[in-house]
């Protein structure tokens, strides 16, 4: 598939097809890897990655950087305190022309959605996204590779989102969706996803067949799930809410009995980090069921499969 041109800044943005391209070429990736360490067989790509971070992070900056560079190009790691974004206030705009004559792309984990579509808007490389407020398509496509790999499919299949309908929500809406999958979102009312992001899915899943549901009962609403998925209750920047939301996401902890209403083969994920005892227990996340290390671990290899997609000549 040619993605030249393109930037992945939110699953709405691609077909099933073109998902399915970035699971299947993950998946060669995760096996070209475990097998030799490396691709051999591969041309390396040559090029370099600016990674720039305004949001901290563990796992996307260490798979993208680690991922770049067993494909044989370079990551430049840029922090936005350490630029001109900050030190003088230069704009997206501008700093996306200048990168785009240095680079061969740029990942951004950013606050603001408006900031992702700026440097896309000005830059003449790939522009992905690695996280901002209302999306995060890198961490589920490493989801739904996840998935199929222990699930063996997609489509039919029920994810169940329990907690916060925030960002990681937003995108498990759109790929799962798109990939035939059914969504149930559990959470408090006061906490649905966005409005506009649920219609937008709402469509999709008339045409796709599925079902999308968002309840605050969980015993109906992770029944017959497939796949149970929280997150934190508390992303990055909403600190000053911590003991309101602790107070009323009490009851959305996934533990053992909030598992035992999915299905008895159902498997646990977690995009991490995890704060145990609030959104997850111990019991689950150490659980049979878990397998959050396996999506982190997946992060990488989804992650070379877009690198490829976009940034190879």
């Amino acid at each position: 598939m040619d993605f030249k041109g393109r930037h992945l800044l939110t699953l709405f943005d691609f077909t099933t097809e073109e998902i399915k391209y970035f699971l299947d070429l993950g998946g060669e990736l995760k096996k070209e890897f475990k097998e030799h360490g490396g691709h051999p067989n591969r041309e390396p790509l040559k090029k370099s990655l600016g990674m720039m971070f305004e949001k901290t992070s563990t796992r996307t900056r260490v798979s993208f950087e680690a991922g770049i560079w067993e494909l044989g190009g370079q990551p430049i790691f840029l922090s936005f305190r350490d630029t001109q974004l900050v030190g003088t206030g230069e704009t997206p705009g501008d700093t996306a022309q200048v990168l785009s004559r240095y680079l061969g792309g740029i990942m951004a984990r950013v606050y603001k959605h408006k900031t992702l579509q700026d440097l896309a808007k000005y830059s003449t490389i790939p522009v992905i996204n690695g996280l901002c407020n209302l999306y995060h398509p890198c961490q589920i496509l490493a989801d739904l590779q996840t998935i199929r790999e222990h699930k063996g499919k997609l489509k039919g299949l029920k994810l169940v989102y329990v907690g916060d309908g925030n960002n990681v929500c937003h995108s498990l809406l759109i790929g799962c969706t798109k990939m035939g999958m059914d969504v149930s979102v559990v959470c408090p009312d006061d906490y649905r996803p966005d409005e506009k992001i649920t219609k937008k899915v709402l469509e999709i899943a008339k045409k796709m067949g599925t079902k999308l549901e968002i309840t605050k009962d969980i015993p109906s609403g992770v029944k017959n799930a497939d796949v149970v998925y929280t997150d934190t209750w508390i992303s990055m920047g909403d600190e000053a809410q911590k003991e309101i939301r602790l107070k009323i996401f009490k009851d959305y902890t996934v533990n053992k009995e909030l598992m035992g209403h999915a299905k008895s083969d159902a498997i646990f994920l977690h995009c991490l980090p995890a704060h145990r005892g609030y959104e997850v227990t111990d019991e689950v996340i150490d659980s049979k069921q878990s397998v959050v290390f396996d999506e982190a671990e997946n992060r990488k290899h989804s992650q070379k499969a877009v690198l490829l997609a976009f940034m190879k000549d």
